[in-house]
């Protein structure tokens, strides 16, 4: 397993590949973004996450890892695109990983291994496969109900489940869950992860392994409802939600976490309506937590208005309010899925209000945000009304910058 080829550069496929890279595999990262390929074929890259470049950089200099546009043979392939949704229905589209199909059957020999990163829906690994066979009648692929049945490709699936922040560490040190369309398919993919994991591999079939990354995702989605519904029946209560959790965690038995403006990223804010989907009359629970959690943003949103309106009547004709953070979690620079985001989207569109954006992991505005103004904190400290915590990014930490200024606290631990 000397050679290996990665699809998908972002936040998990660069570190996954930089990490093969560092502990001596040759690596070619392929994406469609010439940016992306440009930026880390100088050594440099194009995500923020702590560790990473100085890995990268290396990497690049000793010729272990290469970026492209193009994928070249290897012994194993791993795939780690996006699979968003199609529609307002929340269907996964796996688009992308039937691209990534097409670009990869040409180059498959016997006794290459395919394993699919990607947090997919049941069955994904399966339709995969049904993809590459199509393309090569040549070749035997492994099927799930035959999973003694050798075949010429080892396919797997092992879903990612780092810490964005954290990603370099968990990667190596998190246990992995390896689930095999057959079982020396699970045994090639093994062979695969241990040179760099020193977690524990954990063995199954490809539909479990697809079932466990969701079901880890909506379990803290579940979790996050709990605390965000919690916050909404406090305030109406005029209840201190963050002295009240405090308190109840105190039991032996409690761990309720912080509520939030929402949730975003690439995984919980997704995953959980993948089971929803192929599921809908039995994942009751799980709908309705994600529901919570898509709708705090606009329970957000009123609860700004209620303030912007306050000013209106003594005499501030268009308040100025700040909305301190963007990205889905504190301290990284990933906007995908996040509530911060959209809840600066619908200020925008409202134009109720001026609104200054603060992001310090950014430089510059997604195009959905376009209309707003990237600001520094001292400028925002400067210049607002109201000023709204979003993300509990280090830099909002001095409550004292805001002097008597209006905080609205969506995070609590600022």
């Amino acid at each position: 397993m000397n050679n290996i080829c990665v699809f998908g550069l972002g936040y998990i496929g660069l570190p996954t590949a930089a990490m093969f890279a560092h502990h001596g595999a040759n690596v070619v990262g392929v994406d469609v973004n010439q940016h992306a390929v440009d930026t880390i074929n100088q050594g440099k890259i194009h995500i923020v996450e702590p560790g990473l470049e100085a890995i990268v950089k290396q990497a690049v200099d000793n010729g272990r890892l290469k970026a492209s546009l193009t994928p070249v043979h290897s012994d194993a392939y791993l795939i780690a695109v996006p699979t968003p949704f199609k529609g307002d229905d929340h269907t996964p589209d796996l688009s992308y990983i039937q691209a990534v199909s097409k670009a990869l059957a040409p180059l498959l020999e016997k006794g290459d291994v395919v394993i699919l990163e990607s947090t997919s829906p049941v069955g994904a690994t399966e339709q995969m496969v049904e993809w590459l066979a199509a393309s090569r009648p040549d070749l035997t692929f492994p099927k799930y109900h035959e999973p003694d049945t050798e075949a010429d490709i080892y396919v797997a699936y092992c879903p990612e489940r780092v810490l964005p922040g954290k990603v370099v560490e968990e990667l190596i040190s998190n246990d992995r869950i390896i689930g095999g369309m057959t079982k020396e398919s699970t045994n090639k993919a093994k062979e695969v992860y241990r040179i760099f994991v020193e977690g524990e591999l954990l063995e199954t079939n490809s539909r479990t392994a697809e079932m466990a990354k969701l079901t880890e995702n909506a379990s803290r989605d579940v979790s996050i409802a709990f605390a965000n519904e919690l916050s909404i029946i406090s305030d109406k209560l005029d209840i201190n939600v963050w002295e009240l959790i405090e308190l109840a965690n105190h039991h032996p038995r409690v761990n309720i976490l912080q509520p939030g403006a929402g949730v975003g990223g690439h995984c919980i804010a997704v995953d959980p309506w993948f089971i929803v989907n192929q599921n809908p009359d039995e994942a009751k629970i799980i709908r309705a937590a994600r529901e919570i959690n898509d709708s705090k943003p606009d329970w957000v949103i009123n609860k700004i208005n209620a303030e912007v309106d306050k000013l209106k009547e003594h005499g501030i004709t268009k308040p100025t309010v700040a909305l301190l953070g963007l990205a889905f979690k504190p301290d990284i620079d990933d906007l995908r899925e996040s509530p911060a985001v959209n809840i600066a989207q619908k200020m925008l569109d409202a134009d109720n209000a001026t609104i200054l954006l603060v992001e310090p992991n950014i430089q510059t505005l997604p195009e959905k945000l376009a209309a707003g103004k990237l600001v520094t904190l001292s400028e925002a400290a400067n210049n607002a009304d109201v000023v709204v915590v979003l993300v509990a990014h280090n830099e909002f930490s001095n409550k004292a910058l805001f002097g008597d200024i209006q905080v609205l606290n969506m995070v609590g631990n600022v």
